[in-house]
């Protein structure tokens, strides 16, 4: 069994019978370290599917663990944005599905391509509505500090990074009217700065995955922003959306580990590509947990298990 387990693991099959764990309080409090935050993206389905049990589950989680903040990496709000800081869909998507008191923390989040699809500049403008919203702006970075252990998120806009949203101007309205050159500017500058232990970048579209999406997708994030992360040495990992299922990989060349977190309402299936060193098509949410030697990222399906862990040591 053993055996087996971790043939079929290397090929990133998710084998919930010998490699799940912890799924109560019990099991969760081990994995708490001075800081720990959730990832959360692909949410916005008025509470059906698995959003409502997710979000309570994310609630009883913080219950045990010590969450400061949650990174919500896009696609909040299906399927075509919102209008107005005053839409419904701030309340049926966002305020009453995420509504457990341990969830009022600040969410930093970024805009996804169904962001896109309305009022990008409403997305924005509720940070003045509701104090736990903390969009600082389409691309920005936070710093955050817990017992001597520094981190730095680097949250980036993506879908304007993406020829075929930039050319959609219809669907897209707002991709085309965003300065690329100026954005990849800023996350080199960025990047060159940082001197924290851990640098984490968060974007809504993948770099590397398994998808049935347009080639160009990828490709486009590659040649724009994989190519100024690989120039810097200190990136941890890449933080993503977008598929809707968890995927873990490794690039040669590339000391950055590649993480597509998977929806937190509703999943798709998914294979192993080249460089997978997980995959699952579980629905869910991350639980990132860091100290000054340690970074992990805890893969949690819809029951609470951990399906896979992505382990940094400095």
């Amino acid at each position: 069994m053993i055996s087996l387990k971790r043939t079929l693991s290397t090929l990133g099959v998710a084998l919930f019978a010998f490699s799940a764990f912890a799924q109560t309080p019990a099991d969760w409090k081990p994995l708490e370290k001075p800081l720990n935050f959730y990832l959360a993206n692909d949410l916005g389905r008025n509470g059906y599917y698995d959003q409502k049990p997710i979000a309570e589950l994310m609630g009883k989680m913080a219950e045990t663990i010590d969450i400061e903040f949650v990174v919500a990496a896009g696609d909040v709000h299906h399927f075509e944005g919102v209008r107005s800081v005053d839409d419904p869909l701030w309340m049926t998507n966002y305020e009453l599905i995420y509504s457990h008191p341990d969830l009022m923390l600040p969410w930093y989040p970024i805009l996804g391509n169904h962001e896109y699809r309305g009022n990008t500049q409403a997305v924005l403008d509720y940070a003045g509505v509701s104090a736990r919203w903390q969009i600082a702006g389409r691309y920005y970075t936070k710093t955050m500090e817990e017992d001597g252990a520094t981190l730095r998120l680097v949250m980036i806009d993506t879908p304007p990074l993406l020829d075929k949203y930039r050319k959609d101007t219809e669907k897209y309205p707002d991709a085309h009217l965003q300065d690329v050159d100026k954005q990849l500017a800023w996350l080199d500058s960025v990047l060159t700065a940082a001197k924290e232990d851990w640098v984490l970048v968060v974007g809504h579209h993948p770099i590397y995955a398994d998808t049935d999406k347009n080639d160009s997708e990828r490709t486009d994030m590659q040649k724009r922003v994989d190519s100024v992360l690989r120039r810097h040495k200190n990136v941890d990992m890449y933080l993503c959306g977008h598929i809707h299922n968890f995927q873990h990989i490794r690039k040669p060349g590339s000391g950055i580990d590649y993480v597509v977190n998977t929806s937190g309402s509703l999943s798709r299936k998914v294979k192993p590509v080249e460089g997978t060193q997980f995959c699952s098509d579980a629905s869910g949410f991350s639980l990132i947990t860091l100290d000054k030697k340690e970074l992990c990222l805890h893969m949690i399906d819809k029951e609470g298990k951990v399906i896979h862990t992505v382990k940094r040591t400095k």
